[in-house]
């Protein structure tokens, strides 16, 4: 029995089955409002604003947040940080001009549109694109959530994200979008206060007070945002902030998961301040999250005893904070941390499953399969689709396993997934000339551009020299501009004209 396992008391499991039944009691109380295709995906349009806002918060917070940004800051600084400074920008945008389109459109599919501007292939292109990347993305929090579970209890990771992927494909069963959205606003709660708790711990664990955190911190440059200069292959202040606008952009615009909470919210205004609640209140829940890393650092550079020398290499930091939960913290806020951990990784893949299954219902099975599908039929769909969401989210999970830094490897996917699929949005959102002429040059350019910058860096031979120069934060930046820009040129040029719904 390791260290962790001996400091997770009784207490510690007693509080975890507790939350694990009170969690499964807000899915059960959500049944009844699921049982329909519109109460499964958009919760009968019947929520208040504060609570799909929590909802928005917990969906960027997840057990990604939660474990790798205090791993990046242990590891490195608060370059990462720079990534939450762009989403006011992007939510201002958000909410003055895409949450009115998408209220307004009354289809919950975020891609229905595309294919009015520029014919059916677009939805298939973007929708695909979104489907990748949420896989992805399940990947990625499924890992983020395994980590403390396996230092906790010493189990193979592989075992862990096995059964929480079989168990969260379940869970969504039960509560439908209604579920969801509950269950993140609970944990987004737990997680903040156990957040908080964890610092203060932290700071009065240092032998000199809060000061030697500060002083430890500054001697090693722990709090800086990133190099300003203008280097692009770098990770700098400016290439993660454009970065983050544009995934921001991409969140908003034509992320599946969030258009479908606009449309859960009971009016146009709770809509609104969904938006703003959950994107204002992640910068500063961010911070403490980063701060605690840094934090992290100056704990063990003061006890370097406490923490097992294999965690101290590059590639073990996401695996410093569940060290310190399972080691350090009382009992009974151990255990509870860990389930909210647990939890909210749970209801952010719910999330994920939820948003695919309805893609999958409303962009291929209604469209191409079965137009005259019975409100059975559809919910059979959903079912469907949720368990092949969550296979396949599963294997992605083990291929994240021994990654550098789950963070960096989950925005690299993002922006190789993302496909420039916000390009082809933009295009159609800006420019009334653009129609499938100029949808498919620019498609056919971003998704070029995107390939090389994601495949050439690995590849040497005869490409030796032909490699992309930019850090792959970039792939999506670049590739959703050259997908616009030679959109807006083909439609200047003639190549134009509105397509209409039918259009293939």
């Amino acid at each position: 029995m390791n260290a962790a396992q001996s400091h997770f008391a009784t207490l510690d499991i007693v509080v975890l089955l507790a939350y694990f039944a009170l969690t499964l009691a807000i899915g059960l109380a959500c049944w009844r409002k699921s049982r329909s295709v519109h109460g499964f995906t958009a919760a009968e349009s019947s929520l208040p604003g504060w609570l799909t806002g929590l909802s928005i918060l917990g969906t960027y917070i997840s057990s990604i947040s939660f474990i790798a940004l205090p791993g990046k800051a242990f590891a490195s600084n608060w370059n990462s940080f720079v990534f939450s400074l762009a989403i006011p920008v992007a939510a201002w945008i958000g909410v003055k001009y895409f949450i009115p389109f998408y209220r307004n459109s009354g289809c919950i599919s975020a891609y229905s549109h595309l294919e009015e501007r520029f014919g059916g292939w677009a939805r298939i292109y973007a929708s695909a694109c979104y489907l990748l990347t949420q896989l992805a993305r399940i990947g990625a929090v499924t890992y983020m959530m395994a980590l403390p579970m396996n230092v906790l209890l010493g189990w193979d990771i592989r075992w862990i994200i096995l059964i929480t992927g079989i168990s969260t494909t379940l869970y969504t069963f039960v509560g439908g979008i209604v579920g969801v959205i509950w269950t993140e606003a609970m944990q987004t709660v737990v997680l903040i206060l156990g957040a908080l708790v964890c610092a203060v711990l932290m700071i009065t664990g240092l032998p000199e007070g809060p000061g030697q955190l500060f002083r430890i911190a500054a001697e090693h440059d722990k709090f800086s945002l990133g190099s300003m200069g203008l280097n692009l292959a770098e990770p700098t202040f400016w290439v993660v902030l454009v970065y983050g606008v544009v995934i921001n952009l991409q969140n908003f615009g034509v992320d599946q998961n969030y258009v479908q909470r606009f449309h859960t919210a009971k009016s146009d205004r709770d809509a609104r301040r969904s938006l703003w609640i959950g994107a204002l209140m992640y910068v500063p829940v961010s911070a403490v999250f980063f701060f605690i890393g840094t934090a992290l650092f100056a704990y063990y550079t003061t006890h370097p005893s406490e923490l097992p020398l294999e965690y101290r290499a590059a590639n073990k930091s996401d695996y410093v904070f569940p060290w310190f939960i399972v080691t350090v913290l009382p009992k009974g806020v151990t255990g509870l941390l860990i389930a909210s951990i647990f939890a909210a990784a749970m209801s952010t893949i719910s999330s994920s499953l939820n948003s695919s299954a309805t893609i999958f219902l409303n962009d291929y099975y209604q469209r191409y399969i079965n137009k005259k599908a019975t409100e059975r039929q559809k919910m059979l769909v959903l079912y469907v689709c949720t368990i092949a969401a969550g296979v396949f989210g599963t294997l992605f999970a083990f291929g994240m396993i021994n990654v550098k830094s789950a963070l960096d490897a989950w925005w690299t996917l993002a922006g190789i997934f993302g496909g420039g699929m916000l390009g082809l949005f933009l295009l159609g959102f800006l420019s009334r000339r653009a129609g499938k002429p100029a949808g498919l040059v620019g498609v056919a350019v971003g998704v070029l551009l995107i390939l090389w910058m994601s495949v050439s860096p690995k590849m040497g031979g005869f490409f030796t020299g032909w490699q992309s120069p930019f850090h792959s934060f970039l792939t999506i930046v670049f590739g959703t501009a050259a997908l616009l820009l030679a959109g807006l040129l083909v439609a200047s040029l003639g190549g134009s004209g509105k397509t209409s719904a039918s259009a293939k």
